[in-house]
């Protein structure tokens, strides 16, 4: 039995499965659907599915709303497939790019009757995979059959969703010492989640003190700010001052978490940039792909601390989620220090936005 995968290893496996195009099966006590991530799907596939029965495509209730469709399950939107549906129709309401040339997409009917359990645990899985967050659903008379005899990845609702909440602990795998430009004396650890997602990284400026608040920072990574110096946002030359002003104090420790365009990864952060050069601000962008303006999980960075040695912070930042994420878990900040640099002509709207709808403290 020790063999067997354990529930957290099958829902990275469903992760990797979904990206890929492959369906997963979903089960609850009494209904059972197979699953599929509407951008990765095949035509094929979504005729195979069309034959098992009728189809539904779950969207959540930011993506419904600009596509002015019902989301009567709250968070969910189950909307019915027409028989004449194809690959095109589904992937142009998964995704918003062509929105503002071809807005009429319907009409749309919601589903309102049974329940959007399952509906709702396939979005959080495409969602957890760094895809849009549609999915296509049909249902099956027997799911753990339907799995075996097809050689899919099945999931138990019950034990797959509580799952999908939690911050997966972290193990630190890997130090070493790296001498930096803000510092010479520096220290690089690597942690590695249990769920097979990114790894995340701590770096110590010279050698913090585990009895006194340390000077810290949560950084998401941003490959367009950090690596390319993008003047879009204020990433790049955040990283850079936090680092430089821990080297001036002589202490700190960086966490560079992995969780790229707010949580929702590359690719799905240039859709938005994609959208924004269409008129919208940061916030209606992700809205519009169907997502929550934030979907980071500051949780990491506390777990990271903690495994670090540290339970006291003067945190750099100008988000307040950080710092009422910080307390919660159990990391006391005893100051805010401010961060404000980089702002440019090309970032100055998208910092007001944050400002104004994220109280960002700019």
């Amino acid at each position: 039995m020790s063999l067997m995968p354990t529930m957290i290893e099958l829902l990275a496996r469903a992760r990797v499965d979904l990206r890929m195009g492959l369906p997963v099966v979903l089960i609850e006590e009494g209904q059972a659907a197979l699953a599929i991530a509407a951008e990765s799907l095949s035509q094929d596939r979504l005729s195979e599915m069309q034959a098992l029965g009728e189809v539904t495509l779950a969207l959540t209730a930011r993506r419904a709303e600009t596509l002015k469709a019902r989301a009567y399950d709250g968070d969910t939107a189950r909307i019915h497939l027409p028989d004449a549906a194809d690959l095109g129709w589904i992937q142009a309401l998964a995704d918003p790019a062509d929105d503002l040339k071809a807005p009429m997409k319907g009409p749309l009917v919601s589903a309102r009757e049974g329940s959007a359990t399952l509906h709702r645990l396939a979005i959080a899985l495409v969602k957890s995979a760094r895809l849009l967050p549609a999915a296509l659903l049909v249902p099956l008379e027997s799911g753990a059959q339907f799995a075996v005899s097809h050689g899919l990845t099945l999931l138990p609702q019950a034990a797959a969703e509580p799952l999908m909440s939690q911050s997966s602990p972290l193990h630190a795998v890997a130090a070493a010492r790296l001498p930096m430009q803000a510092a010479e004396a520096g220290r690089l650890h690597v942690f590695r989640p249990e769920d097979g997602a990114e790894e995340h990284y701590a770096i110590e400026v010279g050698r913090p003190d585990r009895h006194q608040p340390v000077l810290a920072r949560l950084h998401s990574a941003c490959f367009t700010g950090d690596v390319l110096g993008s003047l879009k946002c204020d990433c790049g030359p955040q990283l850079n001052a936090a680092l430089a002003q821990m080297g001036a104090t002589g202490s700190g420790v960086l966490l560079y978490l992995n969780q790229e365009g707010r949580g929702i990864g590359l690719a799905n952060k240039m859709r938005a940039y994609s959208l924004q050069d269409q008129g919208f601000d940061t916030v209606e962008a992700n809205h519009r792909l169907g997502f929550e303006d934030d979907e980071r999980d500051f949780r990491l960075g506390s777990a990271i601390l903690k495994e670090l040695g540290f339970s006291q912070v003067r945190l750099l930042t100008n988000n307040p989620n950080k710092i009422a994420m910080m307390e919660k878990t159990g990391i006391k900040v005893t100051e805010r220090v401010a961060l404000k640099v980089g702002e440019n002509a090309f970032n100055a709207q998208y910092l007001a936005t944050k400002a104004a709808k994220s109280g960002h403290m700019l």
